[in-house]
């Protein structure tokens, strides 16, 4: 057997096991973000696992389903909105700044902020993001820069139009749209 030679190309990635297992999530959670950003929340799957460099079989060895995948993708939006609020010194400007931001990046966390299917993973994501706008808006009342009668379903509303236009704007023109969509609204929510 002298002749013998592996059938393995010399190329291909050996298979470490269970010690790439925080890597391939990494790598998947990454490529997520990017697929998801333009693709929304039902692209494709395979992309994603593509785009990581893994299998399908890694994919659902980390994420068995696709929102456990989108909530693993968009905690640290969340996460974000809730360290921002606790700073004493934000507003709740620099928190609507924040989301649009955020909704601009990726059509994907526009439609699991503005959902309305009941799965309660994502029912908890949005009621952590409205949380967060009640608390900056009670601030914004007590410091007098935002009328009473402003309620923060009044704001999660303006969220989620902002959010839905951006679901259907260009990815290059998303942040210009939003910008001039919030301008507006704050002006029939905010200047009474």
């Amino acid at each position: 057997m002298s002749g013998y030679s592996s059938p393995v190309p010399a190329t291909r990635r050996a298979n470490r096991g269970p010690g790439a297992a925080a890597d391939n999530r990494r790598a998947l959670l990454a490529a997520a973000r990017e697929v998801f950003a333009n693709g929304g929340i039902h692209a494709p799957l395979s992309a994603i696992a593509k785009k990581a460099g893994v299998g399908q079989g890694s994919l659902y060895r980390h994420f068995p389903d696709r929102v456990s995948l989108a909530v693993a993708v968009f905690e640290e939006n969340v996460a974000a909105f809730e360290a921002l609020v606790a700073d004493r010194e934000s507003t709740l400007d620099d928190l609507i700044a924040l989301i649009t931001a955020k909704t601009a990046e990726s059509v994907a966390f526009v439609e699991i902020v503005t959902s309305t299917d009941e799965d309660p993973r994502l029912v908890a994501i949005a009621e952590r993001v409205q949380a967060t706008l009640a608390e900056a808006l009670r601030r914004a009342r007590r410091a007098g820069t935002v009328p009473r009668a402003v309620r923060s379903d009044d704001v999660m509303l303006a969220v989620s139009m902002v959010a839905t236009l951006m679901a259907k704007t260009p990815a290059d023109r998303r942040r210009k749209r939003a910008d001039r969509a919030w301008l507006l609204l704050r002006r029939a929510l905010f200047d009474r």
